[in-house]
């Protein structure tokens, strides 16, 4: 059974390892370079979430789980963890500004529809930016929504929402950031549902067929994206009113994160996609 598990884990592993390595190749990462990043989660990941209750963990306990000798790991646990705190808070500050926008009755016209803001006064948009990216200027988060496409500015500064999402468009480093909060959350869910006891799986599902004409695909892009963002923006709304940074008098225990992702994907299909 488990040679069964560890066989079809292996070949589960090359196939997120291929679109992965293909992005540390075109941005000249080298194998040892991720290598030592390998080494220094798998230290993490075992000294953080491995160690025995009533014992404290030790670099003998850390290097017999992973692998890695005594020496190695002491190394590693002396290293940092790399840090993209400025662009998170960049690319969430936009997010939660449109997020508002979409939520807000004093920046909506019913059934979530977004009003043209004037730039400043009340219910402006530099009084949405205060509401929902705090001490941030109006200015920047407006050059930064307007270069992405999500915005548009009139002759007398008047501001329309015109793309309900905030998608980086030649911010490189804000598309890094992505993929290492989306995969990562993914692979969270799966994670839990491979093993989870309890009778509340995570959802996770997702639609293919394999032997489409590509003709197909256009309308399909279409409609996948509308109702997507569709669904997406119902969520926003429900969540935007149980979240205690937008409403401070909601009440409850704990600090959770949850949310719903989604992605379009599509490829050619060759005999190495049907394995």
């Amino acid at each position: 059974m488990a040679e069964g598990i560890n066989k079809i884990l292996t070949a589960a592993i090359i196939r997120m390892l291929r679109p992965l390595v293909r992005i540390l190749l075109h941005h000249k990462i080298p194998y040892g370079a991720f290598a030592d990043l390998a080494k220094w989660v798998y230290v993490d990941i075992a000294d953080r979430e491995f160690n025995v209750e009533t014992r404290k963990q030790t670099i003998s306990r850390v290097s017999v789980i992973t692998g890695l000798n005594r020496k190695e790991v002491a190394r590693l646990q002396k290293i940092a963890s790399p840090d993209d705190e400025a662009v998170a808070q960049e690319y969430n500050r936009a997010v939660r500004v449109i997020n508002g926008w979409l939520s807000d009755k004093r920046y909506t016209q019913g059934k979530g529809k977004p009003k043209t803001l004037p730039f400043e006064g009340d219910e402006s948009f530099m009084s949405l930016v205060k509401n929902y990216s705090g001490d941030i200027p109006a200015g920047a988060i407006l050059d930064e929504l307007t270069q992405v496409g999500a915005v548009s500015v009139d002759n007398e500064r008047n501001v329309t929402l015109v793309r309900h999402a905030y998608i980086p468009s030649a911010g490189l480093e804000e598309k890094m950031h992505i993929l290492g909060t989306d995969v990562a959350l993914l692979l969270q869910t799966i994670n839990h549902n491979i093993h989870t006891e309890s009778s509340e799986p995570r959802f996770q599902r997702k639609v293919m067929y394999d032997n489409l004409p590509e003709e197909a695909l256009a309308a399909f892009r279409e409609l996948s994206a509308e109702q997507a963002q569709s669904l997406l923006e119902q969520l926003n709304e429900y969540l935007s009113k149980q979240d205690r940074d937008t409403n401070p008098e909601v009440t409850g225990s704990g600090r959770k994160r949850a949310g719903l992702g989604i992605y379009y994907f599509e490829e050619d299909v060759d005999e190495e996609n049907l394995k």
